[in-house]
Order: C-alpha cells, then sequence, then structure tokens
C-alpha cells in the first residue's frame, strides 16, 4: 500500500512511496526479506527533500536509547544514542549531564543516524572532532559492523555513508567523546560578536547554548511554521585561484582560507548578492533572514523547487565561477547532488 511522504520531510512537498517499514528494534533489520525495487533510509526527514514519488521502499529509523559511561581516569564520558533519538534532544540531555563539546550544534534538526551521514557542523564546530564510532548493519554483507572516526571518511557536510557508499549501511547507534570539562569553541565571528553584544566575554554552556538557539532561530525559520531543509547548499570549496576570480568581481564577499591552499566562500551570501533573497517561485522561495535557506510556503510541486534550485546554481555558476552543491538528498530529481 502506498504511503504518503509529506508528514515524513521537513520541506513538505507532495510525494509518496510503494511502501514504508518503521525499524524499531536492530533484530528488524536481520530478518528484513530483500526489497524488490529502490529502498531508502529515512530518519528525522530534515535532510531529504522528495520532488518526487519514491516507486521502493523506505526504512524509517526509530530506534530510541541513550546511555552515560565514564572512561576511568579521564575527564571524557562516552555518549551511546539510538540513531532515532533526536540530535537535538541529545545535545540538551547532553548540556543537563555537564557534558560538553556539542554546545555549538544546538537545534540542528534530524536524528542522531543522520549526524555522521552528513558530518552536521554548525559554528565552528563538527560532527567528528566528538565522533568515537558507530554500529550499522551492513545491508550489503548482512553483517553488524562497528566503524570508527578512520572508517568513516568525514569530510566537509560529507563521509563514507553520503558520496562513497550511500545506502550500504543502516546506523543503529553513534557514539560520541564528550568532556566533563567546559573548553568553548568560539571561532566563528558571528557567534563571538552575538555574545559580545549581550556583554558575554566567558559564556558559561548554558549562555552559549542559548545565543547559539538564538542565532539558528533568527537564521532558520521553525520547519513546524514554515517547511524548509535547514541550509540547502553547501559553502562552496575552491581553489585559491578560483577565489581570487570570485573576489575581484565581489571583493567583500565572505571567505575563509582552508588548509592545501584552498578556499570556502559563502554560498548564502552569493545567493543573496544576485537578489534571490526574499524570492517566490510559486509555493516555494528563498527565506527572508537568510538566503542559504529555500522555503516552502505551501502547495508547491517538486518541479517548482527543482526549477528554483537551478536558476539559483545557474546564476551562482555564471556569476562567480562555482557550482552550488544542494545539501540535502534530493530524491526523484534530475538535479545532480554533484
Amino acid at each position: 500500500m502506498a504511503a504518503d511522504l509529506q508528514p515524513l520531510s521537513t520541506f513538505g512537498l507532495p510525494a509518496r512511496a510503494d511502501q514504508v517499514l518503521i525499524i524499531d528494534h536492530p533484530e528488524q533489520l536481520e530478518q528484513l526479506p530483500d526489497a524488490e525495487g529502490p529502498e531508502l533510509i529515512l530518519g528525522g526527514g530534515s535532510n531529504t527533500v522528495f520532488l518526487g514519488d519514491f516507486h521502493g521502499r523506505i526504512l524509517l529509523s526509530r530506534l530510541q536509547g541513550l546511555a552515560f559511561e565514564g572512561l576511568q581516569g579521564t575527564d571524557q564520558v562516552r555518549v551511546r544514542a539510538a540513531a532515532g533519538e533526536s540530535w537535538h534532544g541529545l545535545v540538551r540531555r547532553c548540556l543537563d549531564q555537564g557534558l560538553h563539546g556539542i554546545e555549538n550544534l544546538a537545534l540542528i534538526p534530524g536524528s542522531v543516524g543522520a549526524a555522521p551521514i552528513q558530518n552536521i557542523g554548525a559554528y565552528g564546530v563538527e560532527l567528528d572532532q566528538v565522533f568515537e564510532s558507530l554500529t550499522a548493519w551492513d545491508r550489503l554483507q548482512r553483517r553488524w559492523v562497528d566503524l570508527d572516526r578512520n572508517d568513516c571518511a568525514f569530510g566537509y557536510r560529507d563521509s563514507r555513508f553520503k558520496s562513497i557508499e550511500p545506502g550500504r549501511f543502516f546506523i543503529t547507534e553513534v557514539r560520541l567523546s564528550l568532556s566533563r570539562r567546559f573548553n568553548p569553541s568560539l571561532s566563528y565571528a558571528s557567534l563571538r560578536d552575538a555574545l559580545a553584544a549581550n556583554g558575554i566575554e566567558r559564556p558559561t554552556p548554558r549562555q552559549l547554548v542559548a545565543t547559539i538557539l538564538r542565532l539558528r532561530r533568527h537564521r532558520l525559520p521553525d520547519p513546524a511554521r514554515l517547511a524548509n531543509a535547514g541550509s540547502f547548499f553547501k559553502n562552496p570549496i575552491v581553489s585559491a585561484e578560483q577565489a581570487d576570480q570570485a573576489l575581484k568581481r565581489w571583493p567583500d564577499l565572505p571567505h575563509w582560507p582552508l588548509p592545501n591552499q584552498q578556499i570556502k566562500l559563502a554560498a548564502g551570501a552569493m545567493i543573496e548578492r544576485l537578489g534571490f533573497k526574499g524570492k517566490r517561485l510559486g509555493g516555494v522561495g528563498v527565506y527572508a533572514n537568510h538566503a542559504l535557506v529555500l522555503v516552502h510556503h505551501g502547495g508547491a510541486s517538486g518541479s517548482q523547487l527543482q526549477d528554483l534550485i537551478e536558476r539559483i546554481r545557474r546564476a551562482v555558476t555564471e556569476a562567480f565561477g562555482v557550482i552550488l552543491e544542494p545539501e540535502p538528498l534530493l530524491i526523484g530529481s534530475l538535479v545532480k547532488n554533484d
């Protein structure tokens, strides 16, 4: 029987799947019959956008569980979280437990299991900085595996699970190494500015999280009120030569030097400078508070969103000479996640 996908994706476009199976116990994966067609693993739906129907089976991760294990002789604590847990819920629980290292990742939508797939990051912190290992069901070899940081091939908003072997592993548990010592990461300029505006030079953990919540709520609309998938495009990482060409035309474009002579450019600033901020195309548009966020005002189709994506990418390529890569997974799309 076909299943409605609209409530399973925070972007909320109309779409259906041939079948949706809820996975709430790891043992189910061992007993699962082979799919007759395409198959997709779905968590909180905050990083998957359905531009059309999915003619296959969806495995919906709803695994629950959370545990804390002190590591003898150190200030480190291993946090074990089931893949179906809310990521933001995990951040809040760790804050309550006095465990530190993921404060900057507060309010990132989605599930714990999706976090390593995306190598989520915000305000100068990325998941791989606190990641220890994970457990997953290897659907190719039909066996359980434990994978450490090196096994996961983490990159900028990328991992083995996203670009190298998508769909092979069903992640069931993620383990993080957090500290009882609070050593805040304040490298991100907008975060420092927000703290300074409130007269905070040395934030407590709760002050840091409260500041990040305010920043994110201004930048990202609540999906329950205005459907969205968070930041829609990755900040492009280019060579120094490519960056120089873009900066000759737009010298005030925000950019950040990286190792190996590479430069990260601000995708949102590019989109804003080209006049897309606040623009609508039918039922979809670019968020008025942040040009990196695409939103669904209601009543839109997947083709309308695809048209908007293509217009933005084409304009950015023509103006800046770079190709924007969508951050969410686009299903039923002619747009490449390249």
